[in-house]
């Protein structure tokens, strides 16, 4: 059986390994480390690399209530990009990452600053319930719905991140999950030293919407409206 994403095989192993559910996914976000690192790559980090950053819809992002941010994934910047949108928004970030990110020194960080992994070669459906219960506490959550880097297209989205924020709304009424669409666009398709960058926020799709018919029709029409998002996004200068 072909597996498109890490939700997928999450959800495949804990249906055949009751052991997968007894290790819970956990993150937190450090009250002295988080305020550092923020101000740290807005102030220094970002405007020495970047010769220019732009911004486009930046009303667009809830800066209240559990919210899905939805970025194309182009490179490493991204997240320092998505977590400049958050701190202009006044929230910080849940960044659900991959496993082998969260190791060594990087992985210190990332767990401190409100990441959690996905395990890619043992999954867990835990991580599928984290980011439901993030959302559940109306935290910020990031998600790259591609699952990958890719830096000359939009490639198809894959399906974890519909599931996550539908489960989420049906677990409670008028919760009203909020998933933004956004696009980086590189003046380089590596950036380099001085590239600079347009960051193109859509408006949020409403998880409310999807709430009648059945989960797997919804997740699907969820994931293909939030891709034409993105490719109507992407076609913009």
């Amino acid at each position: 059986m072909l597996m498109n994403s890490p939700m997928d095989m999450a959800v495949l192993a804990d249906q055949q390994c009751p052991a997968a559910k007894s290790r819970p996914v956990k993150s937190r976000l450090s009250p002295w480390l988080a305020p550092i690192m923020y101000a740290i790559g807005k102030w220094l980090v970002l405007p020495l690399y970047f010769s220019h950053i732009k911004i486009i819809g930046e009303e667009n992002i809830p800066t209240e209530g559990p919210v899905v941010l939805a970025p194309t994934h182009q490179a490493r910047w991204d997240s320092l990009l998505v977590g400049l949108l958050g701190q202009r928004a006044g929230r910080y970030l849940r960044f659900m990452v991959t496993a082998d990110e969260c190791l060594g020194v990087q992985g210190w960080f990332i767990r401190r600053l409100g990441g959690f992994p996905v395990h890619v070669r043992k999954p867990s459906v835990q991580s599928l319930r984290h980011g439901v219960q993030l959302l559940q506490e109306n935290e910020m959550l990031v998600i790259y719905p591609e699952g990958n880097i890719f830096r000359d297209r939009i490639n198809p989205l894959k399906p974890g991140l519909a599931r996550i924020a539908l489960r989420a709304e049906y677990s409670r009424h008028n919760l009203n999950v909020k998933i933004v669409p956004i696009v980086l666009k590189y003046s380089d398709i590596c950036p380099k030293w001085r590239s600079s960058v347009t960051i193109h926020i859509g408006k949020p799709l409403s998880a409310a919407n999807y709430r009648k018919g059945g989960s797997k029709e919804q997740s699907k029409r969820l994931t293909n409206d939030l891709q034409n998002c993105l490719q109507t996004l992407s076609s913009q200068d």
